[in-house]
């Protein structure tokens, strides 16, 4: 208790709303840097995803993470030695952030149009409908 009391003072300036999509964008922002480039496969593919889900699960605010990862990618990527490493392309996610009464859904999505892994804020609700 002692710790939240010590963490919550450095963010009082800022509203439920706005630190569900700090949270869950700062989470966003680490799983992108920490995991493109790693050697992925057919074969570990779903090692991958789940290895990315369950590290930014244990975050104190992050209530869900669902990670796709584009299988069709990865097998035109392949290298005559059977993988490739992750880009941003082969990603869609979405972390949902909980602060009190609050949850953010932020996702990551490559948009072809913007040759871009654009992330963004989908959504903000109240949990129970308190929005």
């Amino acid at each position: 208790m002692a710790e939240k009391k010590e963490i919550e003072k450095y963010f009082k300036n800022l509203s439920n709303r706005e630190r569900a999509i700090f949270e869950g964008a700062i989470s966003m922002g680490a799983l992108f840097h920490q995991f493109i480039g790693v050697p992925i496969s057919k074969k570990n593919l779903e090692l991958i995803k789940d290895a990315i889900e369950s590290s930014i699960k244990l975050q104190p605010a992050i209530k869900d993470v669902k990670v796709k990862i584009n299988e069709k990618k990865v097998e035109e990527m392949e290298s005559k030695f059977n993988y490739t490493t992750l880009t941003e392309e082969m990603l869609d996610v979405k972390i949902i952030s909980r602060v009190k009464d609050i949850e953010a859904v932020i996702r990551m999505k490559y948009i072809d149009k913007l040759k871009y892994p654009l992330i963004y804020v989908e959504k903000v609700r109240g949990v129970n409908n308190k929005i």
